[in-house]
């Protein structure tokens, strides 16, 4: 089930657009610049 956030990189700018991201494994990295999870946060 999607969560309805938008999540953004705040390394790179890149906006996760997955359907949920709590579900992404932990070791999911950013697709742009490859930083992990917690270099994520909710778009206000």
């Amino acid at each position: 089930m999607a969560d309805g956030k938008k999540y953004v990189c705040t390394v790179c700018g890149y906006v996760y657009d997955g359907p949920d991201f709590n579900a992404e494994p932990d070791d999911y990295v950013c697709p742009v610049c490859g930083v992990g999870k917690d270099m994520f946060e909710v778009e206000e």
